[in-house]
């Protein structure tokens, strides 16, 4: 079973795919929020034969709505209705910055990179996460 991840955000849309068995999930793409983008995430569902996608849902620290969330759910609605899959949330809370973490190395550590694009790291934390909870509460 094969999984979408979405880091959805107002201009830049972050991507992440599953392994085959639905384990975790790796960066795939970072694409502009644009009209289209409906219609590429359909082609993309279709082409790597997704069968269900997982959206961040992004709320404040207190738990709230923040202002995406309810563009994030019209989007998995969207999804739902044309590509007749289901869509799943899971809290994006800190997968940005946990995407800016570098990875750990041994022996001197090296400053990271200026300012690199992370949505599809990110997607891919959101996915992974969804994973490991849905995969360990049906164990």
């Amino acid at each position: 079973m094969r999984y979408l991840g979405v880091d959805y955000g107002t201009s830049k849309i972050g991507l992440a795919l599953s392994d085959e068995e639905g384990t975790m999930g790796f960066p795939h793409a970072i694409i502009s929020n644009t009209p289209r983008l409906l219609d590429e995430l359909c082609v993309l569902i279709a082409e790597k034969n997704v069968t269900a996608v997982v959206i961040g849902e992004s709320r404040t620290l207190a738990g709230g709505d923040n202002p995406i969330v309810k563009d994030a759910h019209a989007l998995g609605d969207k999804l739902t209705e044309r590509a007749g899959i289901p869509v799943f949330y899971e809290s994006e809370v800190f997968t940005s910055a946990e995407a800016l973490r570098p990875p750990e190395k041994q022996g001197k550590s090296r400053a990271p990179k200026q300012h690199q694009s992370i949505d599809d790291k990110a997607a891919a934390l959101i996915l992974t996460s969804y994973l490991s909870r849905t995969n360990h509460e049906s164990r």
